[in-house]
């Protein structure tokens, strides 16, 4: 498995690993319903395809040359500190290594970010683990999480530097 930097060619796998996962992981939380309306407002290729393209940011997928097994999104929000938007790996390969080859491929990336900041769900405790085993603790919650007015409640966690 190595980790790349994502191209626009990968960006339908990536949409459709994003629907699995969101799926998975969600679907008991907010419902299929709520979780169909992210996917199309975050997870379409248009919304993807406009990740490719932002500057000051790092779209990332880990590959084993027939699949691509996850997906990592961060960018530059403030002078020092960088936000990681999206980490998702496919079920069947989780527990398996990737989430840590995409986190600290992210965190490379942004070596002179002295703050890496991210939203969780609090009821998604494997991924709480995931981020508390690397070095991040909760230091705030939103009402808003991964846009404005979305509705969802998460954790704020940090990673200081």
């Amino acid at each position: 498995m190595w980790v790349r930097t994502a191209s626009i060619r990968d960006i339908g796998t990536i949409s459709q690993l994003l629907d699995q996962v969101w799926h998975d992981t969600y679907d008991d939380i907010y419902g299929v319903e709520k979780v169909n309306e992210i996917i199309t407002q975050w997870h379409s290729k248009s919304a993807l395809e406009r990740n490719l393209k932002l500057p000051a940011s790092e779209f990332l997928v880990a590959d084993d040359g027939n699949r691509i097994a996850g997906t990592a999104f961060a960018s530059q929000i403030e002078a020092k500190t960088t936000k990681l938007h999206q980490l998702y790996v496919l079920p069947e390969f989780q527990g398996k290594g990737v989430g840590k080859l995409l986190l600290e491929e992210i965190e490379d990336s942004f070596f002179e970010a002295q703050n890496l900041v991210l939203e969780v769900e609090e009821l998604n405790e494997p991924a709480i683990r995931f981020y508390k085993k690397y070095g991040y603790s909760q230091t705030g919650t939103t009402a808003n999480c991964g846009a404005d007015d979305s509705g969802i409640a998460a954790l704020i966690f940090t990673k200081k530097r």
